[in-house]
């Protein structure tokens, strides 16, 4: 987009808020895209309610509007946070038309957290794909059959469209935005900036495989489950658990299926992944990542990366030695 002089305007961006809303869900991509805009304007970032007054937050916390929603003609990008209790979408559909009309003006649209709900029921989400915050993920599946939902990543993109997990994911998307318009040395300016990790793979999980995987105390499982956590690198093979554990194999199996609600195999393999995840964060080779790891090869891991994280070692690698997180703790 550009004026009559041929210098290129600033992006709009246009965040959506009305009563109820989460407060992290608007600040997150505010913060995200006025970091990004800086003296060069790259940006312009506006909050347009309902009818262009103040809204409250789920917090308590009031927002000032800059606009009424009808007042908008054009976006760059639309972002529709999530309101705290779902219920709002139905008892208000005027929202939802007007994320209708809003969307209808916009190049592109970005939900946050439960925001994806108001997208659906808009229309937006028919025949795509889309993700949202896993505790509500199923039900956006129920509710919107057309939908293809991805409960556990951190955010999806379909053609013009963006949807996101809960809360900090907010960040992610908006850092994705940025790297889309001004590259990825700019996103990881702003994620070094705000002190964030420069943007998690939308295909990343969005719980680490400990809080995925249910407490027990059983006392057989909890020592074998401490036992591949310790050395994930270790033998093993449902053969080797259960003879460490002193069951057979298909007693071990049905364990952890009651218990872990997974099977050996799978729980050693998203173990030893998030060991190489941390190898590559702190700056090991791939080589070295998947040895370590118990992953074994180079070929595996790569394998194992595509299948859960839709990304490469490489590439996620790269994430951490470009912005120098491994060494600032960032």
């Amino acid at each position: 987009m550009h004026d009559r002089l041929g210098e290129r305007r600033p992006h709009r961006v246009i965040v959506f808020a009305f009563d109820g809303v989460r407060l992290m869900d608007v600040a997150a991509p505010l913060e995200v895209f006025a970091t990004a805009s800086g003296g060069a304007r790259a940006y312009t970032v506006e909050v347009c309610t309902p009818d262009g007054r103040d809204v409250t937050t789920s917090t308590g916390l009031r927002i000032s509007a800059d606009l009424p929603s009808a007042r908008v003609d054009h976006a760059g990008t639309l972002v529709v946070p999530g309101p705290a209790d779902l219920g709002a979408l139905e008892e208000r559909p005027a929202l939802v038309d007007q994320v209708r009309l809003l969307a209808g003006r916009a190049q592109r649209v970005a939900a946050v957290c439960t925001g994806a709900f108001a997208l659906a029921a808009a229309g937006l989400l028919r025949g795509r794909r889309a993700t949202t915050h896993w505790e509500h993920a199923a039900d956006l599946a129920r509710r919107h059959p057309d939908t293809t939902v991805t409960p556990d990543a951190i955010f999806v993109q379909d053609g013009p469209i963006l949807t996101s997990a809960g809360v900090t994911a907010g960040i992610d998307v908006c850092l994705a935005l940025v790297e889309q318009d001004q590259g990825p040395e700019a996103a990881r300016r702003v994620a070094r900036d705000l002190v964030v990790f420069l943007q998690r793979p939308g295909g990343q999980s969005q719980f680490s495989v400990a809080s995925r995987t249910s407490a027990t105390a059983h006392p057989i499982l909890r020592p074998l489950l401490d036992a591949i956590a310790a050395d994930p690198a270790a033998d093993h093979s449902p053969r080797a658990l259960a003879r460490n554990a002193g069951v057979s194999p298909r007693h071990l199996s049905r364990l952890f299926r009651e218990q872990a609600d997974t099977t050996p195999a799978a729980y050693v393999e998203t173990m030893r992944l998030e060991a190489a995840r941390i190898m590559l964060e702190r700056g090991e080779s791939v080589t070295a990542t998947a040895r370590r790891s118990g992953l074994g090869s180079d070929e595996t891991l790569r394998r194992v990366f595509a299948r859960h994280l839709s990304t490469t070692p490489s590439a996620y690698a790269a994430r951490f030695r470009t912005t120098g997180t491994a060494h600032a703790g960032v």
